[in-house]
């Protein structure tokens, strides 16, 4: 079967869905699949590209470039220059290049409806949720309201549009909010992922509100006599200017190109642009107000919520059972916003939630329930918070999780028996199976399933000959082999099996699971401690699962 891997796509997660398409191409199962790499720039045009383009260590990197001295997304590129590089493909030619299209893109147009909706109208099965459960899974309003439908959880919010924000009376409103959610206020911008556009404001400090809700909202006020002014642009040095121009390139923290000028309707799509047009306005003695083309019209706002932060999958068997993975737990976590919580290494994770095995299995239950309801289906991660009096309090059901290595998905997923190769053979087969439940194309898609399925059956009949990769005591070795390990695994050829050589006279044979251990310390404590209660029981359950991949 042929596999198109999309990854890029115009939302501001598109660095993560760069790595996540590496992840995809190197360990998809080359025994069963044939990847064909498909990128999505920032205009949303589809081009097909080869393994090389994966190969940088960011998206930006392997884009062409101008010689503006800028290191720009492709929105900011004159098309021709893409095109030149990339050929583009048109959707209708989808069915001529690939059989199923393995999604690797997040956020807005890319896991809200968009991209499923237009791979459904050409006929083309596509991983993860469908068209109601994606657009369920990006609209963090719409997802409180339904998740409190759905299992009664209370937790206070508060939402405020574009226009009526700039009418109200800034500080009235930001004490009526502090009286209604008390400090700290988590604000968010309603349909981004990966924790962009997240901001908690711990003070009453009127300044930091409005420039909270202001990243939110994707603006910026640039005001003669307010927190940031024209006059401060006019004397940076043309160094500091270029610097900052830089920094609002970037998807996670900055406004990001291409910006409109509201009060002119100008729009701006080069850094070095942006910079030659400020220089005229700080001449001005007017507000300016800069906005993303892709700003949010509404912001939430909601309560903070103490207590212990988690991350669960969930996966989904043939009868549409949701069966929620071990939850993973996330601390030392500084602000809740993307770089606190994918790029500071001061974050932890551990797998299940230090708390008792009550607890862990209230929090799968819960997770299984709001996936069912909300009609997610296939796969999807859900993220929320244990509190102190033992609740669980839900939000965000993300319906195409990171795809890294080391994502929380893959890693929940080894839990249950399944390595990378694995976990991404059971997202595609289980994704034909959602796909023929919507009646579209369903003999097509029943042929699929059946060749699948037949070739999974027939690696049950005549397994694939063993292979053990060994690895002696240092952590390299250990990395070596890990590597080795997905690598021989992803070649459909053998199966492999990984072994720690400690000395002459002890060796272990690793267990999936714990391939995810950084360190050979790490992995000694592992192996001398029993299996946590919650992780058997939820190996058990999935069995029926797990038995048909490995």
């Amino acid at each position: 079967m042929k596999i198109g891997i999309f990854f890029g796509g115009p939302a501001r997660e598109r660095e993560v869905s760069y790595a996540g398409g590496r992840t995809a191409l190197a360990n998809l199962d080359k025994g069963l699949f044939e990847p064909v790499l498909v990128f999505v720039d920032g205009r949303g045009r589809f081009r097909l590209v080869t393994p090389d383009f994966l190969q940088s260590p960011s998206l930006r990197d392997v884009l062409p470039q101008d010689n503006s001295g800028f290191l720009v997304y492709d929105e900011s590129l004159d098309a021709n220059i893409l095109n030149a590089n990339l050929p583009e493909l048109r959707p209708e030619q989808f069915r001529d290049h690939f059989d199923l299209a393995f999604l690797a893109m997040h956020g807005p147009d890319c896991e809200d409806g968009a991209i499923q909706g237009l791979l459904e109208w050409y006929k083309v099965p596509y991983t993860g949720p469908g068209l109601v459960g994606s657009a369920v899974g990006i609209n963090k309003i719409l997802q409180n309201e339904l998740i409190a439908l759905a299992n009664g959880q209370q937790k206070k919010t508060a939402i405020i549009s574009r226009d009526a924000y700039e009418k109200t009376d800034k500080a009235q409103f930001f004490q009526s909010l502090t009286e209604h959610l008390g400090l700290p206020i988590v604000v968010k911008a309603p349909h981004q992922g990966s924790s962009i556009g997240v901001v908690i404001v711990r003070e009453a400090d009127l300044t930091q509100f409005c420039r909270a809700v202001e990243q939110c909202f994707f603006t910026m006020s640039i005001q003669p006599d307010g927190w940031s002014k024209l006059s401060e642009w006019a004397s940076l040095s043309s160094d500091d200017k270029l610097e900052l121009a830089q920094e609002m390139v970037s998807l996670d923290s900055g406004i990001s190109f291409p910006i409109v000028i509201e009060q002119t309707g100008e729009v701006i799509i080069h850094p070095k642009s942006f910079v030659e047009k400020l220089d005229k306005l700080s001449q001005l003695n007017y507000p300016i107000t800069l906005s993303s083309v892709n700003a949010e019209d509404e912001v939430l706002f909601e309560e903070f919520i103490s207590g212990q932060e988690f991350s669960c999958g969930v996966i989904q068997d043939d009868n549409q059972v949701a069966i929620a993975l071990p939850p993973t737990e996330i601390y030392n976590v500084t602000s809740f916003d993307f770089a606190s919580k994918y790029k500071l290494s001061t974050t932890k994770k551990r797998i299940p939630v230090e708390t008792n095995l009550e607890n862990n299995r209230k929090i799968q239950l819960a997770v299984a329930e709001v996936f069912t309801r909300l009609g997610i289906n296939v796969y999807s991660r859900i993220d929320g918070f244990l509190t102190p009096a033992g609740d669980v309090l839900l939000h965000d059901p993300n319906t195409i999780p990171g795809m890294s290595p080391s994502s929380l998905i893959f890693k929940q997923m080894a839990e249950i028996g399944l390595n990378l190769a694995n976990s991404l053979t059971y997202l595609i087969r289980q994704s034909l199976r959602e796909r023929i439940r919507t009646g579209k194309d369903t003999f097509h898609l029943k042929r699929l399933l059946a060749t699948l399925d037949a070739q999974l059956l027939a690696r049950k009949t005549n397994p694939l000959p063993e292979r053990v990769v060994s690895f002696g005591s240092s952590d390299d070795e250990f990395i070596a082999a890990k590597q080795q390990y997905n690598e021989l695994a992803a070649s459909g050829t053998v199966n492999p099996s990984l072994m720690y050589i400690k000395s002459k006279s002890e060796s272990h044979e690793i267990p999936v699971n714990l391939l995810f251990k950084d360190t050979i310390e790490e992995l000694e404590t592992a192996l001398s401690q029993p299996r946590h209660p919650l992780l058997v029981e939820t190996t058990e359950q999935a069995r029926h699962i797990t038995e048909r991949y490995i």
